[in-house]
């Protein structure tokens, strides 16, 4: 071994290793060097003893001689490989075994150090080889995870702010209290109100409406029904969402955009628990719970606009803050693996792996577009769209992307109009400024790769209008 310790410079990368060489010399002075580069070093002076302390779950690689007595580095190499094939070994082997080292790396072998090694070198290549280990035990752990879990998507994870929201929701969800859902656009509002419908134990129905997406004339008709001869065009008596709800739950998303008059509609349905459709002056008893749903902290003055403020008090007996993805990073892994699945399920593909540069993009990645943002991103991933993190992961002077010439281009350029729509939140005027395109180009090329503006803050009553 060459050079010193201190001069390894390897990453301080703690983790397990498991250091095998019959001279013990070099094992005390190997090992002390590992350790000082932040391992947690076993040391055996043969293979059986180190097989020994080795499982399947172990969480780093194995460095180990060639030659050795009893077993050599390359039996000791396919036991290691029985007992899990995606544990890393390094082989350390003098000038004359080379060519087997050579051969063993074909096999399967992580590497292989050539005696007199340098320390630095050494060092890389087992934080390396840890990295890689790390990485397969997360995927195993996010699988395994993901495929223990049931419909409530949304809500997964592990983090203390949504294990606390989910504690919430079961808490409450049997109260007789209308609920004021606030979450950011793709946080997962409708998974909340479903949830509470769903653990309340409510018979009926849960009935959703955005709204945002419809005009004031049509929502009217769509919340309080109307009988025949209401109005104009009204051929057919209708039965509105609202009296729909009756025993069960009425979801009511983007409240904040609610015309005046509506609000005043709702706000005697709140107070009186009955509903009188358009066209009649009969008042029909209801028996339901109202969850509410906004972008908007009608809380605040400012933020509330021209939202009644006894509408939001009646709203608000109990509020529900459900925190964007940026909040809880610690759950992307999680929502990654369980998205990816279901998308390979989906699209008859295999489920990708959680490598360096998606890791890289789950946890450092803000997610305007919060989950629904990453159910898109599982998708592309899976699909092997996802030509950022193509880029991210090539080694210098490695291959290209598989595909064709226009294939890139075209993933290349739905790349950077994500991007730009990320950074924008989703606003047309600015995106298309920095992307330098017409508006119908702009369009069309949403409409030509999927890609949904309200994924990245748009609002959902212009997406709506635009159809």
């Amino acid at each position: 071994m060459t050079g010193t310790a201190a001069k390894a410079g390897g990453p301080k990368a703690a983790g397990p290793v498991i250091f095998v060489d019959d001279d013990p010399d070099l094992r005390r002075a190997t090992a002390q060097m590992l350790k000082l580069a932040g391992f947690e070093v076993q040391a055996f002076e043969g293979a059986p003893a180190a097989l020994d302390a080795l499982g399947d779950e172990f969480a780093g690689p194995v460095v180990s001689d060639i030659r050795m007595p009893r077993m050599s580095g390359l039996e000791l190499f396919e036991r290691v490989r029985a007992i899990d094939p995606e544990i890393p070994v390094i082989l350390v082997t003098g000038h004359a075994d080379v060519d087997l080292a050579v051969q063993a790396v074909k096999d399967g072998v992580y590497d292989f150090i050539a005696k007199p090694f340098d320390a630095a070198r050494l060092a890389g290549t087992v934080a390396r080889a840890a990295e890689k280990r790390r990485l397969v035990l997360e995927n195993r752990r996010l699988r395994e995870a993901a495929a223990g879990v049931g419909e409530d998507m949304s809500l997964v994870g592990e983090t203390l702010s949504i294990v606390r929201l989910r504690d919430t929701i079961r808490q409450v969800a049997d109260a007789a209290v209308d609920v004021l859902v606030l979450g950011e656009t793709g946080s997962g509002k409708e998974v909340v109100a479903s949830l509470l419908h769903r653990w309340s134990g409510r018979r009926g129905n849960f009935v959703a409406l955005n709204c945002g997406a419809l005009p004031e004339s049509v929502l009217e008709s769509e919340l309080f029904g109307h009988e025949v001869g209401a109005f104009t065009g009204a051929a057919k008596r209708r039965i509105g969402r609202i009296e729909h709800a009756n025993g069960g739950t009425l979801f009511l998303d983007e409240i904040e955009s609610c015309p005046p008059a509506i609000q005043v509609k709702l706000l005697r349905v709140l107070e009186t628990r009955e509903v009188e459709p358009l066209g009649t002056n009969e008042r029909r008893r209801l028996d339901l719970r109202v969850v509410a749903a906004t972008k908007a902290d009608l809380g605040d003055p400012a933020a509330r606009g021209g939202f009644r403020v006894d509408l939001y008090y009646r709203l608000n007996a109990v509020t529900l803050r459900i925190p964007p993805l940026r909040e809880r990073r610690g759950d992307a892994g999680l929502l990654f693996a369980l998205f990816a699945r279901r998308a390979a399920e989906r699209f008859g593909r295999s489920v990708p792996a959680i490598t360096p540069a998606i890791r890289r993009r789950l946890e450092g990645y803000d997610w305007p577009g919060n989950v629904r943002e990453l159910i898109h991103y599982a998708d592309r991933v899976t699909l092997g769209l996802d030509l950022e993190a193509d880029r991210a992961a090539a080694p210098a002077g490695a291959e290209p992307p598989a595909g064709t010439l226009p294939e890139l281009v075209e993933r290349y350029e739905a790349g950077l109009i994500r991007d730009a729509l990320a950074r924008h939140h989703g606003d047309v005027r600015p995106t298309i400024e920095a992307l330098g395109v017409p508006r119908k180009t702009f369009y069309d090329k949403l409409r030509r790769y999927g890609i949904v503006r309200a994924d990245y803050g748009a609002d959902a009553a212009e997406e709506a209008a635009r159809g």
